[in-house]
């Protein structure tokens, strides 16, 4: 299957402290790339892998599921691991429930997670069908380029492909059972005008995690896809500070 152009994976080699970014749901590395290039400047080895079924057709990624996902993040954390001494993740709205997971799933070997409008959590009441409309429909129209600033593209599909919504959704039971166990240093960066992700999906977070060392940032003039709108250099400078600090 022939990939997007743009939607590539990213990798840096540069220090012995490394950062893992995940995408989101129905989007590619190229919402994150410029936040991946900066941190790559700074000096720190950085990854953002293509996750399986993105970057290609929505019919592709509705034969995907939540743990075909996990397993390249994972991949992709294990590999730093191995060659760094400190290991920060990060994410944008679903790649923030990935991240999240990763971290319950590998403890203190995260040194800190930055999560951008992380999404654990909707509020729309179709998807109580959800079970039996992904059999009758293929796709909802898409949440892709939710985004404040003019002239920006976030490289994403027009639809969204329902069986791989549902498996998210089922997925996000056992991080939400499991967020006690986030012990980790975390920034949380939300925008205050999201389309896409509810409010409740953050409150939620902070209110289960058992991290003691949380900063939690407002990003006022951006919408959900924050690290290509207008408050990106914002997140771009405080999680180079955050990375630099929790990695000491």
């Amino acid at each position: 299957m022939a990939i997007l152009r743009g939607a590539e994976a990213f990798a840096h080699d540069g220090s012995d402290t490394g950062v893992l970014l995940c995408h989101g749901f129905t989007g590619t590395p190229q919402g994150l790339r410029d936040w991946g290039q900066h941190l790559a400047d700074v000096g720190y080895t950085v990854r953002i892998p293509r996750l399986p079924g993105h970057g290609t057709t929505w019919q592709e990624m509705n034969r995907t599921r939540w743990q075909d996902w996990y397993a390249a993040v994972d991949t992709a954390f294990r590999g730093l691991h191995a060659q760094c001494s400190h290991v920060v993740i990060g994410g944008l709205s679903m790649g923030g429930a990935l991240a999240l997971q990763l971290a319950q799933d590998h403890g203190p070997r995260v040194s800190g997670l930055v999560l951008v409008n992380p999404a654990i959590k909707f509020e729309d009441p179709r998807l109580v069908a959800l079970p039996v409309i992904k059999h009758l429909v293929g796709s909802f129209p898409g949440i892709a380029n939710d985004i404040k600033k003019l002239g920006v593209t976030e490289l994403g599909y027009a639809r969204t492909p329902l069986k791989a919504g549902h498996s998210q959704i089922v997925a996000w039971r056992a991080i939400i059972r499991d967020l006690p166990e986030v012990t980790q240093p975390v920034l949380l960066l939300r925008s205050p005008q999201d389309h896409v992700v509810p409010a409740s999906s953050s409150a939620l977070l902070l209110s289960r995690i058992s991290s003691q060392d949380v900063t939690e940032v407002l990003l006022e003039e951006s919408y959900h896809v924050a690290t290509l709108d207008n408050d990106a250099p914002r997140i771009f400078a405080e999680s180079a500070d955050f990375i630099e600090r929790v990695t000491r």
